[in-house]
């Protein structure tokens, strides 16, 4: 019973309990942890981020500099819409109005150069880094044992390799500084509605607590949606992978029509699985903007009472006013954003978190530490008593005795699954045996540098 040849022999991992091995990926539906797959924000993955970020800290000063200035001059601009309004356009005074039109100008202008500046070392620092995980992790997996592909199908581990470093760089050029500047511009919104009228500013807070509760409603149907999104897809890229490796048997046993059925139904969870996550992404939006409406009428109408009271003087009153509506729509804006960047944080989260797990995976086939270089073989080849076994407690070699002298040739002939393969594979320590002893010219091939014994194989 052999499994040597992996999915396009018929075999496949999915689905099966007994491969689920701790020393495997982590896997629950779609292969990994769902508390992992939920998170939007792991210190663990930026903890072990921060070093392939080290290289860059002067483009990430220069990045952030410019995140900085951008969320200052963008948010200062309806401060001077406010003050135009409150000293010059009452008092007729169209100087000041041009020095108002020019600060806004160069406000614009500074805020685009400061943008530019920020984006393109985001995507130098981003790209950069991404290239040196993904050839991290390439060099990484070469080197891992067949033990570790025989548990984990291909085409999660590709995903890992591909999707999964495509949206830690989508993050890390784009997604990351953003959010750092929503919250910047966040704070800098407060401040300045604190700074121009504390009552105003208290009535527009108002909305907050409704707001907190709708998006940690939001966040839990979210984390669901978007948890079975991802997992919907990377059943789908498994069993496609499977699939295309293993066409040939599948048209050898007249399977097409079966594999199809069996793919349109994971393509079809698939589906479902990304309309829910787009349903749930629509339903905050409009209560977003509904909040955003309901602090600008409570602005308006707590502002025109002290207007028709005179309790402030109309022009800066109305200036305020002016100013408020303004910051409101400002004041919403992150949060339009954050909702926007959700599912990259969650999935940019749980990218990393599994890229680090495939590089925290440790070979299984490793030389031993008084291990010796094979010498020049002759070719005599023993297996003592060797038993094998793919699955603890599923023997596929069992107390195997041969010889093969030099210059001999074996055949080896038997059913699909005999374990002929698996006899090859062990001369050449692709795995090692679970009992027994493996000798060439009597050296034990555990004990030889596996480097020495893949250059004596021909």
């Amino acid at each position: 019973m052999a499994h040597w040849g992996g999915a396009a022999g018929g075999w496949s991992n999915t689905g099966h309990p007994s491969m689920q091995r701790p020393s495997g990926l982590k896997r629950s539906v779609d292969g990994w942890d769902d508390d992992e797959l939920g998170r939007v924000y792991d210190h663990s993955v930026m903890r072990r981020l921060f070093p392939y970020l080290r290289p860059y800290k002067r483009q990430a000063i220069f990045a952030t500099v410019g995140m900085l200035v951008a969320a200052v001059a963008s948010n200062a601009q309806p401060f001077l819409i406010g003050l135009a309004v409150k000293r010059f356009i009452a008092n007729d005074d169209l100087a000041g109005l041009n020095r108002i039109g020019i600060a806004l100008v160069a406000l614009a202008v500074i805020a685009w150069a400061a943008q530019y500046i920020q984006q393109t070392t985001t995507a130098y620092i981003g790209h950069n880094m991404l290239l040196t995980l993904r050839t991290q992790m390439f060099g990484h997996i070469e080197k891992l044992s067949l033990s570790f592909l025989d548990r984990n199908e291909v085409g999660r581990v590709m995903s890992r390799v591909q999707n999964d470093v495509t949206v830690l760089q989508e993050l890390l050029t784009t997604g990351l500084l953003t959010v750092l500047q929503d919250f910047a511009g966040l704070a800098l919104v407060i401040l300045f509605l604190m700074y121009l009228d504390v009552e105003l500013a208290l009535v527009t807070f108002t909305v907050i607590p409704v707001l907190v509760i709708v998006m940690a409603v939001w966040q839990m149907r979210a984390r669901t949606a978007f948890i079975r999104a991802r997992q919907s897809i990377a059943i789908v890229n498994a069993n496609l992978q499977e699939n295309v490796s293993g066409v040939r048997v599948i048209q050898s046993l007249s399977r097409e029509d079966e594999n199809s059925r069996r793919f349109d139904r994971v393509n079809s969870d698939n589906l479902s699985a990304n309309v829910e996550a787009g349903r749930v992404t629509a339903a905050v939006m409009p209560v977003v903007e509904l909040l955003v409406s309901l602090a600008t009428a409570l602005v308006i109408l707590v502002g025109g009472i002290r207007l028709l009271h005179g309790d402030v003087d109309p022009a800066a009153g109305v200036g305020t006013i002016v100013a408020f509506a303004l910051y409101v729509q400002r004041f919403f804006d992150p949060v339009r954003d954050l909702v926007l960047q959700y599912t990259q944080l969650q999935r940019a989260m749980a990218g990393g978190q599994r890229i680090f797990e495939v590089l925290d995976t440790k070979p299984e086939i490793v030389d031993a530490d008084d291990a010796v270089i094979l010498p020049d073989v002759r070719g005599d080849v023993v297996f003592d008593h060797v038993t094998f076994e793919y699955l603890p407690g599923v023997p596929v070699l069992e107390n195997i005795e041969l010889r093969v002298q030099p210059g001999e040739t074996v055949a080896l002939v038997g059913a699909t699954g005999a374990g002929k393969s698996t006899l090859t594979s062990l001369v050449a320590r692709f795995y090692d045996v679970t009992k027994g002893r493996l000798l060439i010219d009597g050296h034990d091939v555990r004990d030889v540098e596996r480097h020495s014994l893949a250059r004596r194989l021909g």
